[in-house]
């Protein structure tokens, strides 16, 4: 296969650099979404509207189980909501519906990569799904008393605007940056999105603090966190949405309704073309492993600070904004180690770290919160780099021309690979009654990964597909 020419494919310096600066904003716009509306708002206050619900239904309840002894609806082990004929407890809400908006994105999102390839309108979808993905988590804030279903519905369209203009905006990195620049792109866009992050939490929290002296309820301020989080979102995305431009011919010359039609011909081409490929998809497997292990750090983390280490929740909530602007220092560390060592050997480095991190959480000793802090810090070290390497190594790794399709896979992916992790984490707790051993049985899923990453010939497999090799891997 005849390598492709970097400087032809992705235009002039000054051109790259301009993209560039734009692209990584929408790092910026974007993560408010998985960081105060998934991991903060999101789950406490659906969960919470959903019980009111379950409160206002004496006819199910009868005597109101869901009640608890003081007179309170805190009792969510009991509270029976109902959905689609089913019935279950409104504490399992928010697991339900990550697991069903999961699904729905391995549906719906390599329709929308193949549609992007095909057409070239990676810039007006990106704008469709961003700005979709926003309105609807604005909405979020109409939502109150017991109208949890409304809630159900604006989240699932968020996140699915969410994860589609997330795979959309990756398939740019090869479009806008040569091999040897893709590292340092990648960890720049991922430390600013956490940043970015942070900083929205971090006014959202201020409200929340200070919600007495505003006069505003528990749930006003939740409702206040989803229309800035849609706004900011909607407005710093139109900094990317001027600076990027359309880089390669449509695929195909459809129009309308028969552009669905091309698209699923094209995702078919491109499965079959996998095939050929087989080291692209090794990569995304060894991926899959140790993003699983990331992923499920980060989500039991604050469980296992309230569990096990009986911490307060204003220690939780302090934890996630050190991880957050922590990680931002740890993305821009990741492209400078990179830089001299290659993303290869500082993504082994990283997976060390990680394991190290792991295995320290396990003497943590309960009530010490500066120990947590300090396993905030290692986390936000290597949580944003291992990421935004493993991001840009694999954009080495696909064909030109369906950037799209192979980053939609590898956006699904990490959806499917958050499914053995918590797993894994929930049996060894139930087994062993303590979250301690579940938590040091995720260092499985980093030594794993850093054993196959250490075996995976990276310049064979850019050959293959036919993309230039970076000077340093």
């Amino acid at each position: 296969m005849s390598v492709v020419d970097d400087q032809e494919a992705v235009g002039s310096a000054p051109d790259r650099r301009r993209e560039q600066r734009g692209w990584v904003w929408y790092d910026w716009a974007n993560s408010v979404f998985p960081t105060s509306v998934v991991t903060v708002f999101g789950s406490q206050y659906l969960v919470a509207v959903a019980a009111e619900a379950a409160k206002a239904d004496p006819g199910r309840n009868g005597s109101n189980p869901c009640i608890g002894s003081d007179g309170q609806g805190s009792n969510l082990v009991n509270c029976q909501i109902d959905a689609f004929g089913l019935t279950f407890q409104a504490g399992s809400l928010w697991g339900y519906l990550l697991a069903l908006t999961a699904l729905l994105q391995l549906l719906i999102v390599p329709v929308i990569g193949a549609i992007a390839d095909r057409t070239q309108h990676k810039k007006r979808m990106l704008a469709i799904f961003a700005f979709g993905g926003a309105g609807f988590t604005a909405l979020m804030s109409l939502v109150s008393g017991g109208n949890w279903e409304l809630g159900v519905l604006f989240f699932i369209l968020g996140n699915i605007g969410y994860g589609t203009s997330v795979a959309i905006y990756y398939a740019f990195i090869p479009e806008i940056s040569t091999a040897d620049e893709r590292d340092s792109l990648s960890t720049r866009g991922w430390a600013f999105g956490y940043l970015g992050g942070g900083v929205a939490l971090f006014i959202q929290l201020m409200i929340y603090q200070f919600r007495e002296t505003l006069g505003l309820s528990v749930s006003n301020t939740a409702q206040i966190a989803f229309a800035l989080s849609g706004l900011w979102w909607i407005g710093f995305t139109l900094i990317p949405l001027r600076r990027l431009r359309t880089h390669q011919r449509p695929h195909g010359d459809e129009r309308g309704g028969s552009v669905l039609v091309g698209a699923f011909r094209e995702l078919g081409q491109t499965f079959r073309a996998a095939l050929a490929f087989p080291l692209t998809l090794g990569f995304l497997g060894i991926y899959l492993i140790y993003t699983d292990g990331i992923t499920t750090v980060a989500s039991v983390s604050a469980q296992y600070g309230r569990e096990e280490l009986r911490l307060d929740e204003d220690v939780l909530i302090t934890t996630i904004l050190i991880v957050q602007f922590i990680a931002f220092i740890g993305g821009v560390l990741h492209g400078m180690v990179a830089r001299r060592l290659g993303a290869k050997r500082t993504i082994m480095i990283s997976l060390t770290v990680w394991m190290l991190v792991i295995a320290a959480a396990y003497f943590v000793e309960a009530g010490q919160q500066l120990q947590f802090y300090g396993l905030a810090v290692g986390i936000g070290i290597v949580l944003g780099g291992t990421n935004a390497l493993s991001r840009s190594l694999y954009s080495q790794l696909i064909p030109r021309g369906r950037e799209a399709q192979y980053f939609s896979v590898y956006q699904i992916g990490e959806r499917v690979g958050e499914i053995a992790g918590p797993v894994v984490f929930a049996a060894m707790a139930g087994a062993t009654g303590s979250y301690r051993p579940a938590i040091i049985s995720l260092v499985i899923f980093f030594l794993v990964g850093l054993v196959l990453m250490s075996f995976f010939p990276v310049r064979k497999a850019i050959r293959a597909v036919g993309n230039s090799e970076p000077a340093v891997l």
